[in-house]
């Protein structure tokens, strides 16, 4: 199942045959809002200088680690997925992630002729957490409390967040970092990127599976909200580090086990 090779950045994971993948993306109606304006723009946010290879290293370090240690539980929500409603056990889901156009080396893992996602589009792993074919006609539609999509037991899942771990495979996968800007879906960030200032400059670096904004805020209900955690994923932006990331992955450890935040 796993292909790595002596490079870290080389590191690639596949699951075959148990994703239900989403074909086709539509723009979201998001509620008219007036686009709120800082007086002085972030455009010259940066991520911290640090080595690139220490970081991925630690990532791929620390997601090995947490897979071996967090397997028997997902082991019995694989289970209690297949057992308690149809459908498959993993979903996925195309996300935007890194604008490798402004990282230094830059790569070609996306053709800048193309439309212009804003970042390198890339599949994210989920537990199953909804009935299927929850989005009608295919169109993309914020999660909101008590959510009637939301089946009994990815209800539990959603506020343990213990369908966000087959993301650690993303991690692997080089997708994704374990701290980082959440990463949002193609049809929703085209609108966000127009909605929310200095919106783009949160792919300035690998998204992550928690971050500074999840571990002071739950899921977004609206404009508002979206722009409080941009504005805590610059702050993030400015701070990164090895340091900072532990920092925030122990910071996690509570919100999770006290289910703060989530839904």
């Amino acid at each position: 199942m796993l292909r790595s090779s002596s490079r870290f950045a080389a590191t690639r994971v596949q699951f075959h045959g148990v994703v239900d993948a989403i074909e086709a993306e539509l723009p979201i109606p998001l509620t008219s809002e007036v686009a709120w304006r800082k007086d002085t723009r972030a455009t010259d946010t940066e991520p911290r200088l640090h080595s690139a290879r220490i970081d991925r290293a630690m990532n791929v370090i620390i997601a090995s680690i947490a897979l071996v240690l967090v397997s028997p539980v997902m082991l019995v929500v694989a289970v209690l997925v297949k057992l308690t409603s149809p459908g498959p056990i993993f979903y996925s889901q195309p996300r935007v992630g890194i604008d490798r156009r402004r990282s230094s080396g830059g790569s070609n893992i996306y053709d800048r002729r193309n439309r212009d996602l804003g970042g390198a589009p890339f599949m994210i792993y989920k537990f199953r957490t909804m009935c299927i074919r929850a989005e009608p006609g295919n169109c993309a539609v914020w999660a909101t409390k008590a959510d009637a999509r939301v089946t009994p037991v990815g209800r539990v899942m959603r506020k343990l967040r213990l369908d966000e771990l087959p993301q650690l495979f993303n991690v692997l996968n080089g997708d994704m970092n374990i701290v980082g800007p959440r990463p949002e879906r193609p049809s929703i960030f085209s609108r966000l990127r127009v909605d929310v200032v200095d919106y783009p400059l949160r792919q300035r670096t690998k998204p992550g599976i928690t971050g500074l904004a999840q571990i002071n805020q739950s899921y977004d209900t609206s404009l508002d909200d979206v722009r409080r955690k941009v504005r805590y994923d610059l702050e993030y932006l400015q701070r990164k580090g090895v340091r900072e990331d532990l920092r925030i992955m122990a910071k996690t450890v509570p919100v999770v086990l006290f289910r703060r935040g989530g839904w």
